[in-house]
């Protein structure tokens, strides 16, 4: 076992957990999941969900991390030795993911690499993206570079790695978002029967809720992908927030750390669509966007670059780096949440912890990258995706584990353990949690009642 790390202060923390959130969940999904689910009234739905379910679920993960002073693997023994298996699930969790997210983190980076070198417009041809996934060998080579930064930044620690890449990292992602959404405003373009769209029109369809055709199946679905969506976007259940809630020290205000990270994502994710909806919309119009599902960044957004010439593959680039900055964030946290539990548990140095773990993990991102050729399939998952090897590993993780995880900790803090564990830390120097009645509600209640739902629509039972 190794000696305890922590952040250099409150604002390290803060800006290392928020990248940990901001990453492929905001600026990726949360896009096509606004599109698919009318706009204004995903993210009604998603800020209403934010600010209840979301804020319980990382308000718990940090404060059981501190108050433990323990990994995710240990830390839910720690409160109750009956729910120790749930820090073993914490950790499979981001190995499982990582070993994923490592490579949707290479496709980010070979149209990084597109763009920057000039090729934004090749990037932007049809089947571009198909070739690409399925070629043998140039989406390992991506995947293992992706990788190697990520086990690069982890091994040299919490502070010389982790929290100065986040330090330096983050304020220059948000600059970009912020700079790519104003621009993504001015945009214009006029179809050939004369219907010219603007991305202020776009913007109307991202903020603007439509409940002319909703129905209670329609909301029904928002609602679980809103849900679905605030497990990628705040990193929940992953291990990651227990880890770095542990490294935060007893002298910092939680309640204003937890607030703040819950308004930069919130606005990371709100910036995201911002930055990329009214995009699409200018130049694929109501029914492209509604279309355009996972596809939408490797495929409609590389089209609406192309569409702007030179400086579309200027703003491309910035872009797709800004993505990648975004990426690594994450994956950083995820390495973190499985790393920092085995360096408690074994006699091992973080560098060489960082690097074997590295070599696990490229097998199975092999076999994820190899999942669209040699080893491709597709099998018809109970919540009626059609599935190759990635999806698979993504429904098995976020469908399943995810919500099993989170209800075992609700039960744990709101029925064994008592919400005053959290409380209590959360006010540990006398500060006032004005959510707590709020939180010991959610927590008890509706928390593990909504994951329980959530759980039977994904298994199929519902």
């Amino acid at each position: 076992m190794t000696s305890r790390n922590s952040f250099s202060g409150q604002l390290g923390f803060i800006l290392t957990a928020a990248g940990s959130a901001v990453g492929l969940g905001n600026i990726w999904r949360f896009p096509y999941l606004a599109a698919k689910d009318g706009g204004g009234l995903f993210l009604l739905v998603y800020l209403i969900l934010a600010a209840t379910f979301g804020f319980t679920l990382l308000t718990t993960e940090i404060a059981i991390g501190r108050n433990t002073q323990k990994s995710a693997l240990f830390a839910y023994g720690d409160l109750n030795t009956k729910f120790k298996h749930l820090g073993t699930v914490a950790c499979l969790i981001p190995f499982i993911l990582l070993s994923y997210y490592c490579v949707v983190g290479g496709w980010v980076m070979k149209y990084a690499v597109e763009f920057v070198t000039g090729g934004g417009a090749d990037a932007a041809q049809d089947g571009f993206f198909g070739g690409f996934i399925s070629a043998q060998y140039e989406p390992l080579v991506y995947t293992f570079v992706f990788l190697g930064i990520t086990a690069a930044i982890v091994s040299r620690g919490v502070n010389k790695g982790i929290e100065r890449f986040s330090k330096t990292v983050m304020p220059l992602l948000f600059l970009m978002i912020i700079g790519i959404a104003i621009y993504s405003l001015t945009l214009s373009h006029t179809d050939s029967d004369g219907t010219t769209r603007t991305g202020l029109d776009g913007l109307k369809v991202f903020v603007i809720p439509d409940f002319s055709n909703l129905t209670m199946e329609k909301l029904l679905e928002t609602f679980l992908d809103a849900m679905g969506q605030l497990f990628f976007s705040l990193s929940l259940a992953a291990g990651m927030m227990v880890s770095y809630g542990s490294y935060v020290k007893k002298s910092d205000n939680l309640v204003q750390s937890i607030n703040r990270i819950e308004f930069f994502d919130t606005l990371a994710a709100f910036l995201a669509g911002f930055m990329v909806i009214p995009a699409v919309y200018v130049f694929a119009g109501a029914q492209g966007l509604e279309s355009s599902g996972p596809g939408l960044m490797f495929i409609n957004v590389p089209k609406v670059f192309a569409a702007l010439g030179t400086a579309g593959n200027i703003i491309g680039a910035m872009f797709f780096v800004m993505v990648l900055f975004a990426a690594l964030t994450s994956s950083v946290g995820m390495m973190e949440g499985f790393v920092s539990g085995i360096l408690e548990k074994y006699p091992v140095s973080r560098r060489r912890c960082s690097w074997l773990s590295f070599l696990a993990l490229i097998g199975f991102a092999t076999v994820v990258c190899l999942g669209y050729n040699v080893f491709y399939f597709e099998i018809n998952l109970p919540n009626g995706v059609k599935a190759q090897v990635l999806d698979l590993m993504d429904y098995v993780s976020n469908n399943v584990m995810m919500p099993l995880l989170e209800i075992g900790t609700c039960i744990l803090i709101g029925w064994i353990a008592t919400p005053d564990t959290v409380v209590n830390e959360l006010t540990l120097n006398g500060e006032i949690f004005m959510r707590r009645k709020l939180y010991i509600i959610m927590i008890k209640y509706v928390v593990p009642f909504l994951l329980f739902v959530l759980l039977l629509k994904s298994t199929g039972i519902m």
